[in-house]
């Protein structure tokens, strides 16, 4: 058994019973990435009992190991390229489950944060690091295309599972445990990463463009982070400033990568014919996800009064579809379906998942959940054939920058979603709101249940159900955008896609 880097020369081969097995230690550090995402959904009321943080750290906690995984995805991609992927995804583990056993035991709010803004970067070492090597394991098109179709269930189904785990978790344990899951996946990394994965790095990196690297992060975080307050903010000049600001150093970034001589992304990568509409289509499909995520999390809690743990339980039935989708769409590309008709059915399935949702009113569950598994195995059956498509356009050396641009892109797209769906319905509610309820009753619905609660009667009764509709109609609002930005990206992947057949580099 050996261990030395692979190179580009060697002949595509079936992968064998060691190959998948790695696999499957590979989908261990990714399912909990991703579930990290949501897994203090239930754990932030006792962490914020236990270790009393002020609202601004309450945010920080929450928040700082999106913005930090976001930030340092396109370095650490390009940097697994340099030092090695395997190399890379372990010194990754190692730092993921150290800070996880820190932010267990945390006894303060300022440790919290530091530990999850470590996991953060954690986090950023695993998600291209996987998608490189499954790229290196798999250098048959049929095996590579399952290896993704998998890759991109589990990192779908984590986040649905994370929020679910931590009300678990929370309810039967202490707010640490949901951290110290952790620990056991990555002691399995650990051990069995070194004999079963196998090294592999672009023998003629360069350079590393430290100057890079502080310009991408100046590039995504400001944009990312006016993104995600605006949904409940609204668009205030600050929010619209700092997008601004993370364009510019955006442009400074992309100008800087076609100029030195041994970029952090080489430009390069978007000469492939598949790699950029990729990226572009794969922004949009996380755009349409987390866009949709926006109202259906609060609809099931505050219009229909589930109890966190129960819109938790009750969100996991669209998963059972999504299972289905990724595999499905596989398997019709290798049965010779050409790939631009299955991504653009899987958007034209999306859309129609938007335009069920259209049509739900304050008591329809069972049509909201059927409209979350439509349109989510929709996505996932995009998302999975345009990251095949992407990483088997772009050359097997820089596999880790290839996927750190496709990880990043899904970010932007999911917090523009959030931003813009998030707007239209929350100008919708703020329209249909009654004039003469409070002035808080009008910002959320959130603030208005809260007021109705004080009001005496009939009186809080009313306010309720108007906010109630004035949500709903939001949602109603959102969705129809939603239908037609994803029926559009369905025509846009139909032409971006038309005649493109990869050949393996």
């Amino acid at each position: 058994m050996t261990n030395s880097p692979s190179t580009t020369t060697s002949p595509p081969g079936l992968a064998g019973r060691r190959e998948w097995t790695a696999l499957g230690v590979l989908m261990l550090p990714l399912l909990l990435v991703s579930m990290d995402v949501s897994v203090l959904y239930f754990a932030i009321p006792a962490i914020s009992a236990d270790l009393e943080p002020s609202g601004t750290q309450q945010l920080w906690i929450f928040d700082i190991y999106a913005f930090v995984l976001a930030g340092l995805l396109m370095t650490m991609g390009s940097l697994g390229d340099r030092i090695g992927r395997r190399k890379l995804l372990l010194i990754g583990a190692a730092a993921f489950g150290t800070a996880s056993l820190v932010a267990a035991y945390a006894n303060s709010a300022e440790t919290l944060i530091a530990a999850r803004a470590v996991l953060g970067i954690g986090g950023a070492t695993l998600m291209p690091s996987t998608m490189a090597l499954v790229r290196a394991m798999f250098t048959d098109p049929g095996q590579r295309a399952k290896a993704i179709g998998m890759w991109s269930g589990v990192m779908t189904a984590g986040i649905a599972l994370g929020s679910v785990m931590s009300g678990v978790l929370v309810q039967y344990f202490w707010w640490g445990s949901v951290f110290l899951v952790n620990l056991p996946a990555m002691a399995v990394l650990l051990v069995l990463g070194p004999f079963l994965l196998p090294e592999s790095r672009d023998p003629e990196p360069g350079r590393f463009d430290w100057p890079s690297v502080p310009l991408s992060m100046a590039a995504v975080l400001p944009v990312i982070y006016g993104l995600k307050e605006i949904p409940s903010e609204g668009w205030h000049a600050h929010y619209v400033v700092s997008i601004t600001v993370g364009l510019l150093f955006a442009a400074l970034f992309v100008h800087r990568q076609r100029t030195v001589a041994s970029p952090l992304i080489d430009p390069a990568l978007f000469r492939g014919r598949g790699f950029a509409p990729s990226v572009v289509l794969n922004l949009v499909a996380s755009f349409g996800m987390m866009g949709s995520a926006y109202f259906t999390t609060q609809y099931l809690q505050s219009v229909l009064g589930k109890s966190a743990m129960e819109a938790a339980l009750w969100a996991l039935l669209p998963s059972v579809p999504i299972g289905m989708a990724a595999p499905l769409a596989t398997s019709l590309v290798q049965k010779g379906v050409n790939r631009a008709h299955v991504v653009t059915a899987g958007f034209a399935i999306a859309a129609g998942g938007y335009a069920m949702l259209a049509f739900a009113d304050t008591d329809s569950l069972w049509l909201v959940l059927a409209a979350c598994g439509v349109l989510a195995s929709g996505i996932v059956m995009v998302i999975s054939q345009i990251t095949d498509l992407a990483l088997s356009s772009a050359p097997v050396e820089r596999a880790g920058s290839a996927s750190s641009l496709m990880e990043t892109g899904a970010e932007f797209g999911g917090a523009l979603g959030m931003a813009i769906l998030g707007s239209i319905g929350t100008a919708i509610y703020r329209h249909d709101i009654p004039a003469s309820a409070p002035d808080a009753a009008h910002e959320t619905l959130g603030g208005a249940l809260a007021i109705a609660d004080r009001l005496p009667g009939r009186t809080g009764d009313a306010l309720a159900t108007a906010a109630r509709e004035a949500f709903t109609n939001g949602m109603q609002g959102a969705a129809i955008a939603g239908a037609v930005l994803l029926a559009a990206a369905a025509l846009l992947a139909a032409r971006a896609l038309r005649g493109i057949h990869v050949i393996d580099k």
